[in-house]
């Protein structure tokens, strides 16, 4: 007996199942790439996938997007290319630079492994994408080619790009620039160009044109100029008349079996729907109500947000230009009584809580019609129970795995369609005649894309996700499609894996469905690979022949249905079927009316270097913002490598510099030396007193530190000054203390109440040895100890004290080590570098000191009157006499 283990599960079964990892595909041993790349995977929550077929071959893939990297893999083979192709994989799901920086590299490493002849390609591929920041992904590949510049050219290697989505212009950009540096061939396109056919480029089966302007500014379609409206629609006018063309097709629709639907049936959204979005999905929100005023919706589409980790609150958002005011509900039971008009729930709960949260909202299946699960990877026997309760309760789910769907003009799910420039671009402000219907989530852009640029665009587009089990099938949408009167052409994104396509295949040709389909089931490079690969969604995969896409696209050619050669024909085949549709007069092309202006989002206006504006702040010293965080641009993890220790911190983000390591170990002898000096001191005192007082560990260290001064612990800076002033103006140290003592100045670091030359300090004894060990010189401290051989002859505890001692070795830090110039070392003192010496190592003191008291549950400290001189009675006597004599 065998059995399928579902790895999504190893979550909750993992304990029970007792498997350390799931094994390779059968008949194969998995490469330590494939290893590192499945590792990165697990441990991100982006996709990474990485199958080696061929070492050898000559045609290198690395494609965004799990059913964009299946495409560009069955392109490669339908030209031709099979022997050639060397690799599967892909990166989606927003990976960071330094995820997709590592994957690049590798598949750089394995493809420079081994020079051919006849050079080899780099297809850098990827359809629009939803969410993805283009330039972002795009600065890791960068990294990885500098890498291997020199064994890219070695190899001849050529490379092709082709990428559209959010800020793909900068993106293509970095890319264009990065060729030019590299010194090899990089041809660069954006989404004017079809998806594949940089494909056929690389193969040589067309001639490569000139790189468009693919990175040209948003202003030429946003809002900061003239909207393109006509230059991607094909209109072939009709010469029929209205009334008949009407006629016609009232005619056609009567004997087409569609007065069995009502258009409540047929429509899941209008220009009326609203949700509610489940999980604190900001920017997909404020998409979805740019959206909306983009398609001139009087009323915003998100009623509300539902977030269980927050209390109920409201968030401020942009309707347009207007601020309003979008409420976020803890409980789900509030939301749905709250807003009896939603109808639709988008849920971004995580794969982990979508089980849990969507039957929840299925309870709610009298008001709530439609939910969409966009989390990836929930267990096959949870997705089973959320369809089987759905389908009774007539709610339609839309996933799980997906993006969602659109209906332009109307309504759209979360991140669908991308931004806004996408939205426009490909039409999706106003209704077209074409309804699609896809698994792959990613794909759905790409089809917006191909479906604006060889139609009228878009009537109705969803992905049903692909996860193994799809909450609605291909059939239930193109029947609501087919039912539909303002539907006249079908598009259908099948892939290989499963037999849902059969259906469509039995529909067309029983008559149930009479429009005409244009399909391309995706996954035809499954025949030409030797091995098992699991391609990017988890439903595909042929268990046998008839699941294999080339089966699926041959009897749907059987049935009448549209099917090119190749992805790479697609558009061409909607374009002749649209064609034909305006001939014959189905299809009425009208006027195309430009959308409304809808402001642009001022941080995504700045990125994309659109607007510009004066921080508020400077910050030298570290930058989170990247993957890593920056101490003085050193990566952290550099810093761990290196064991920078807290004295090589400190280096970097007060001083901006990299030092020797013997000034690291300095500045840490330093923090030990004032560390605590004992309770007695004034700062630990207050701290004592406060903590006593039951107050926080923040204000009880603030009150000691507020004591820090020119009397206590604050000498540093002061001291350094006046030995450094003293010393570089060529006195002598005899000539100092005259010239201190006649201006009735004390020398700073020079005294203490306690130590003397008979009682020395040992703390100024270890760091004068450490310092004659491991400096290059000290003259500023040998100046302050002949100082100090007059003063003391004064009075034995007019000693050099720890102060004097830490600011004369640190001068001399700043001037001997080559790290500094005269003029950084003196600002640096200037501006009180050295007292920070003091207050970050007496800051260790204070906090030991708040937390022994708590320890120790010490109550509220009142001083002992006996410790009080109190001169009250004497004050008023002596008034009392001045008023006698006055009188």
């Amino acid at each position: 007996m065998a059995a399928k283990l579902d790895d999504t599960a190893d979550y909750l079964c993992s304990d029970k199942w007792q498997v350390s990892e799931f094994p390779a595909p059968f008949g194969r041993k998995s490469w330590p790439e494939e290893e590192f790349i499945k590792d990165l995977d697990e441990k991100s929550g982006a996709s990474l996938k990485l199958t080696i077929l061929n070492p050898d071959g000559r045609m290198w893939l690395m494609v965004a997007g799990g059913g964009a990297s299946v495409i560009f893999s069955d392109t490669v083979c339908d030209l031709g290319g099979a022997d050639e192709i060397a690799n599967y994989g892909e990166y989606s799901g927003a990976p960071s630079e330094s995820q997709t920086y590592e994957y690049a590299k590798t598949i750089l490493g394995l493809m420079t492994r081994k020079p051919n002849e006849a050079g080899k390609c780099l297809i850098i591929g990827g359809g629009i994408a939803n969410f993805t920041n283009v330039a972002s992904t795009f600065k890791g590949i960068v990294r990885a080619l500098t890498d291997f510049k020199q064994q890219l050219i070695n190899n001849k290697v050529s490379i092709y790009v082709r990428r559209g989505g959010p800020n793909y212009q900068e993106g293509l950009k970095v890319m264009k620039n990065c060729g030019d540096m590299l010194g090899v061939p990089m041809h660069v396109f954006g989404p004017e160009m079809h998806m594949t056919a940089i494909v056929g480029m690389a193969l040589g089966k067309v001639p490569v044109p000139n790189s468009t302007d693919s990175g040209s500014s948003l202003k030429d379609n946003f809002l900061f100029g003239k909207h393109d409206i006509d230059r991607r629609t094909p209109q072939t006018p009709s010469t029929e008349p209205c009334e008949k063309r009407a006629r016609n097709e009232l005619e056609k629709r009567m004997g087409s079996g569609k007065e069995h639907y009502s258009p409540d049936q047929y429509n899941l959204y209008d220009k009326d729907t609203t949700c509610l979005v489940y999980g604190l999905q900001i920017k997909a929100v404020q998409g979805m109500l740019d959206f909306d005023c983009s398609c001139r919706r009087s009323t915003p589409s998100v009623a509300g947000i539902i977030n269980p980790f927050s209390a109920n609150h409201n968030i401020r958002l942009y309707f347009g230009h207007k601020e309003i005011n979008v409420p976020v509900y803890k409980n789900m039971d509030d939301a749905i009584k709250k807003h009896p008009a939603v109808s639709v729930i988008i849920s971004f709960a995580s794969l982990r809580s979508a089980f849990s949260s969507t039957i929840s909202m299925l309870s709610y299946s009298k008001q709530i019609k439609v939910i969409s699960i966009i989390a990836e990877g929930i267990p096959e026997n949870m997705t089973k129970k959320i369809n089987k309760l759905a389908l009774e309760k007539g709610v339609s789910i839309v996933g799980p795995a997906t993006v969602g769907g659109v209906k332009p003009g109307c309504f759209k799910i979360g991140n669908t369609g991308g931004m806004l420039d996408n939205i426009l671009k490909s039409k999706l402000y106003r209704p077209g005649s074409v309804a699609y219907v896809s698994r792959s989530g990613g794909m759905s852009n790409e089809l917006n894309n191909i479906v604006s640029i060889n139609t009228n665009g878009v009537y109705e587009g969803v992905a049903i996700g692909g996860d193994r089990y799809p909450g609605t099938s291909f059939m239930d949408h193109i029947k609501r499609y087919n039912a539909n009167p303002d539907v006249k052409m079908i598009v259908v994104l099948g892939e290989v894996g499963g037999v849902e396509e059969y259906d469509i295949v039995s529909a067309i040709k029983s008559g149930e469905i009479r429009k005409s389909v244009v399909a391309w089931c995706i996954g035809t490079c499954g025949d030409y690979f030797s091995t098992e690969v699991q391609f990017g969604h988890a439903g595909s995969n042929a268990n046998s022949k008839l699941e294999t896409a080339s089966a699926k696209n041959m009897a749907l050619r059987q049935v009448g249905a549209y099917v090119p050669d190749s992805f790479d024909d697609l558009g061409k085949t909607i374009r002749k079927v649209y064609v034909d549709l305006v001939e014959t007069g189905e299809i009425v092309p009208e006027p195309e009316m430009p959308p409304p202006q809808v402001p642009i989002d001022f941080k995504w206006a700045q990125e994309l270097g659109l607007v510009r504006k004066q921080t508020s702040f400077i910050s030298g010293i570290c930058d989170e913002r990247g993957e890593e965080l920056l101490y003085a641009g050193v990566p952290m993890s550099e810093v761990i490598k290196e064991n920078l220790g807290v004295g090589g911190v400190i280096s970097l983000l007060w001083f901006q510099r990299r030092m020797p390591d013997f000034a690291y170990k300095f500045i840490e002898l330093c923090l030990i030396v004032t560390a605590d000096h004992g309770p007695a001191v004034s700062g630990a005192h207050n701290t004592i007193v406060t903590a006593r007082a039951g107050k926080d560990l923040v204000s009880s260290l603030t009150s000691g530190l507020l004591t820090i001064g020119d009397r206590f612990g604050g000498a540093l800076d002061e001291s350094a000054r006046q030995f450094s002033s003293a010393y570089d103006k060529g006195k002598t140290p005899l000539e100092f203390v005259n010239e201190m003592r006649n201006s009735h100045k004390y020398i700073q670091g020079i005294g203490h109440r306690v130590k003397s030359l008979n009682n020395p300090d040992m703390r100024v004894s270890a760091l004068a040895d450490f310092a004659k060990a491991n400096f290059p010189a000290t003259p500023l401290f040998n100046y302050a100890r002949q100082v100090e051989k007059i003063t003391t002859s004064k009075k034995p505890n007019l000693i050099l004290n720890v102060d004097g001692c830490i600011a004369t070795l640190f001068v001399d830090l700043l001037y001997q080590t080559g790290s500094f110039s005269i003029e950084e070392a003196r600002d640096l003192i200037d501006i009180g570098c050295l007292n920070a010496l003091f207050v970050a190592g007496r800051s260790i003191g204070f906090i030991g000191h708040y937390l022994d008291q708590k320890r120790l549950k010490q109550g509220l400290y009142r001083h002992p009157w006996d410790d009080i001189a109190y001169m009250t009675l004497e004050i008023v006597e002596n008034n009392s006499q001045s008023q006698k004599r006055t009188s």
